[in-house]
């Protein structure tokens, strides 16, 4: 029998699952999260709906959990598909773990599985808008960000000087799209793919708990001053997914694209540039 194919799913919320229901057709989808009780749930939403599904907890944070997901992955077959849609937030927890899971985790994530990603396989990076945040950095920076080695990137003195959670997960999300870069130079070697996707407002069960809680004023005037004037739906990030992942998007890789209804476009030179002082 022909060796299956594997979708491997880091992250199993609403983002992630919209984007594996449109590239996971016929594959074998690994769900991994940090919670099984979100994998299961996850798995067996996919399940009804005809997909074949395995679980796994995974701490993105982890090198070891990420080795023991890419040894999971890959016993089931071979991997053609990465979607890492994981991470924390700047409201969920502190500097340190923020850099552990979102800028270290994600880090070594690409780098692993561009050691067994197949040919003609593609991986995607949900980053966020926040990256683009952050004005120009150092040349220095940058390099440091893209190219030092996994178990030496908290170690980067101008990470170990942060003390703001948002900073943290900007400078994160930053490195994000960096290591994509320098990364998708090695998964070119084996015939693959590899891309970040920057989502603006995305309304989620988290976005929704902002929307109908203590911030909902400050997320409804930012919504009103992007261009779209509206908020953004997962459907819309798997979509693009879909296309970046698919025979359509072989000539693009390295690449971040912002999918935020315009909202950087007006932070940095439209009506939400009062946002700079706060952010």
């Amino acid at each position: 029998m022909a060796r299956k194919v594997v979708s491997v799913l880091v992250g199993a919320g609403s983002i992630g699952q919209a984007i594996i229901r449109r590239v996971s057709a016929g594959k074998h989808v690994v769900l991994a999260d940090y919670s099984m009780d979100n994998a299961q749930r996850a798995a067996q939403t996919l399940e009804d709906a005809g997909f074949e599904c395995s679980t796994i907890r995974c701490d993105l944070g982890s090198k070891e959990d990420i080795l023991a997901l890419l040894d999971f992955a890959t016993s089931k077959g071979d991997v053609v598909n990465l979607v890492n849609a994981a991470g924390v937030s700047p409201s969920q927890a502190p500097v340190e773990e923020i850099l552990r899971v979102d800028l270290y985790g994600t880090s070594v994530l690409l780098e692993e599985f561009g050691h067994v990603i197949a040919e003609g396989g593609s991986g995607v990076i949900i980053s966020s808008q926040s990256g683009h945040r952050l004005p120009a950095l150092p040349h220095d920076q940058n390099e440091a960000l893209a190219t030092t080695p996994v178990d030496q990137l908290l170690d980067l003195p101008f990470l170990k000087a942060i003390n703001d959670t948002l900073k943290a997960y900007q400078y994160s999300k930053r490195c994000n799209v960096l290591r994509v870069m320098m990364e998708a130079t090695r998964w070119g070697k084996r015939g693959a793919t590899v891309n970040s996707i920057s989502p603006g407002i995305i309304i989620t069960p988290l976005a929704n708990d902002e929307l109908h809680g203590p911030r909902k004023e400050g997320y409804l005037k930012m919504i009103q001053g992007m261009p779209a004037r509206r908020a953004g739906t997962p459907d819309e990030v798997g979509d693009l997914a879909e296309f970046l992942m698919s025979s359509r998007g072989r000539f693009i890789s390295g690449a971040d694209l912002l999918i935020d209804g315009g909202c950087t476009a007006s932070y940095w030179y439209g009506d939400l540039q009062y946002l700079k002082t706060t952010h």
